[in-house]
């Protein structure tokens, strides 16, 4: 068979939950285009500038699928966005908590592990589809232990000096500390650092505002590679596809920190 290309794709996908009473409700969708070598690196919700209709589509055939399948629990359901064509087609259904789950929590306000907990118990969701409120926008960054610098190379060790941002608009998922050895045998995520504001601007502001004050020794991160994506023009602008690291980003970048 043939598929179709799709020349800038986009990585779009919605936070479900479901109960054993018949309730299916979607938290809104997320955008996780920023990746390397399809591994997201940068996550957003909502979703920025998707065409038409296409976002309820989405957010629809999400509620519609989880249902279908008389499942219980938190689900993510992802598509491919051609915002070109302006379609969608359906990747794949995580059945479990993503690393991403953040944003759209800071977005809808909603606990989402408290209701998984809720749901496994074999009460009812807490809410309905029309409580569910969207409020300003919430950007999230991965921290890896890696040297982008170096390939990306991963920097097993022990960390010295370990400090996280703080504020109001800001939010740190670790369990990091100093004295505490990253092995080479397991995946290399530190941290992430979750930031929120009124707008995607503002939030994306806040964002690098946070990963300048993140202090860690001992190891090298991604955060300030992290400062420096979110600086560009095109992800300012939402401009970007899932190559676009890749293509347009690494082999032009110098880490501003080297370059002032």
């Amino acid at each position: 068979f043939v598929e179709r290309f799709v020349r800038r794709a986009r990585h779009v996908e919605v936070q479900v939950i479901a109960d054993g009473h018949g309730a299916v409700v979607h938290l809104g969708h997320r955008d996780c285009t920023l990746q390397r070598r399809y591994q997201k690196l940068i996550e957003e919700a909502p979703a920025p500038d998707l065409p038409g209709s296409l976002g309820q589509e989405i957010l629809d055939a999400a509620t519609r699928l989880i249902g279908s399948l008389e499942y219980q629990g938190a689900a993510t359901c992802e598509f491919l966005v051609d915002a070109e064509r302006g379609t969608y087609a359906f990747l794949e259904i995580n059945a479990r908590l993503q690393v991403e789950h953040p944003v759209s929590e800071m977005v809808t306000g909603i606990d989402v592990v408290r209701e998984q907990l809720r749901v496994a118990g074999g009460a009812p969701l807490s809410f309905a589809q029309d409580e569910v409120v969207l409020r300003g926008h919430a950007i999230e960054a991965r921290i890896n232990a890696e040297a982008p610098e170096r390939g990306f190379m991963p920097t097993p060790g022990r960390i010295g000096e370990w400090a996280a941002p703080i504020g109001s608009d800001v939010r740190v998922d670790t369990a990091c500390f100093p004295g505490w050895t990253i092995t080479p045998h397991y995946d290399s995520l530190l941290a992430k650092v979750i930031a929120t504001g009124p707008d995607r601007t503002q939030a994306i502001a806040r964002l690098r505002h946070a990963l300048a004050h993140l202090h860690v020794t001992g190891v090298s991160t991604t955060a300030g590679f992290a400062r420096d994506v979110l600086a560009h023009p095109d992800v300012i602008a939402g401009d970007v596809h899932t190559r676009w690291l890749e293509e347009s980003f690494l082999d032009t970048w110098t880490p501003m920190e080297v370059a002032a």
